[in-house]
């Protein structure tokens, strides 16, 4: 588990299945992340992350908020095969946009990566149109890499030496 000041990370639950469930349901939340899944979808998202953990030993962590115990997202460590990198993401419900969690939780998910896993870079695959994803990659320095090749998507990059 890690810990910042107003969030717990840590590995996804059952029980954070409704919440999970809610978020991936909303069409604005999940606009740039593949759209809106049913409840089956929305399980086999959560236990694909979940699954991450036992075969790779990082993924997304469950985001919580530590003033009301309550699960407002999820970031993290992602790296499938044929992905263009080892990526710290981050996907949050709407209704905490605008408060700096995703800053916040990725600020901590590259420190682990890169105290704990000995990662020497992150990369940040965003949508072209996700003007809030790349203002908040700029906004803990990571930097554009030309080529983007990620399925078109852009492609920022942090290092230990740019993190914020």
């Amino acid at each position: 588990m890690l810990e910042t000041e107003r969030l717990l990370l840590r590995r996804p639950e059952q029980a954070d299945l409704p919440a999970w469930t809610a978020f991936l349901s909303d069409i604005e939340a999940t606009r740039f992340i593949g759209g809106p899944q049913d409840a089956y979808g929305a399980w086999r998202n959560m236990c694909l992350f979940t699954g991450a953990w036992a075969v790779q030993g990082y993924s997304n962590f469950s985001v919580i908020e530590k003033a009301t115990g309550r699960w407002v997202g999820r970031a993290g460590a992602w790296s499938p095969p044929g992905w263009a990198g080892q990526e710290i993401g981050w996907a949050f419900s709407r209704d905490v946009w605008g408060q700096g969690y995703a800053t916040e939780a990725a600020i901590r998910c590259l420190t682990w990566v890169f105290e704990e896993l000995g990662w020497k870079e992150a990369i940040h695959v965003i949508h072209p149109e996700n003007a809030a994803s790349i203002a908040l990659a700029k906004r803990i320095g990571a930097a554009p890499r030309e080529p983007n090749d990620a399925r078109g998507n852009l492609i920022y990059v942090s290092t230990t030496d740019t993190l914020l």
